[in-house]
């Protein structure tokens, strides 16, 4: 896991070529123009998907995981707490193979991410995104998927 600020994406570049071109994408990109859903950056190699949601309570949300992508997750405006925990063996609650997730009824530890901030989250970092830091309140917010190989 790696949680920084955009401004310092050039600190990351260098993980790969995918993950740079993810933060090309998220410095190059007007997200006050952009429509939500899915947009292809580099085919099924790098995507991001564009959202804004309101942040929702801890209790009932699930964790999640992915095996094939890794997640850059960048908060255009608002902020939210992530909850964070590593991948030890767990046992999902719910799994899709084809969408490359699992679910978990687990607990973590709250990071919280304001407006600029990112994570990068590998396939042992399950997460919860999307939870309040107080009151509920709008996330626009940019997953950009990058494929292991």
């Amino acid at each position: 896991m790696v949680f920084d600020q955009l401004k310092n994406h050039h600190l990351y570049e260098g993980l790969g070529s995918r993950i740079s071109k993810a933060f090309h994408y998220l410095t190059h990109t007007d997200f006050n123009t952009l429509e939500t859903g899915k947009h292809v950056i580099d085919g099924d190699d790098v995507f991001a998907i564009y959202m804004e949601y309101d942040t929702k309570l801890e209790d009932g949300a699930l964790y999640e995981g992915h095996h094939r992508y890794i997640d850059v997750q960048y908060v255009f405006s608002g902020e939210e707490h992530m909850g964070i925990k590593p991948f030890s063996g767990q046992n999902p609650s719910k799994s899709s193979e084809a969408d490359d997730y699992d679910l978990y009824d687990i607990r973590g530890n709250l990071i919280h991410l304001p407006a600029g901030s990112f994570m990068i989250l590998y396939p042992m970092d399950l997460h919860c995104p999307g939870l309040t830091t107080g009151n509920p309140t709008t996330v626009r917010k940019v997953v950009v998927k990058v494929r292991i190989d």
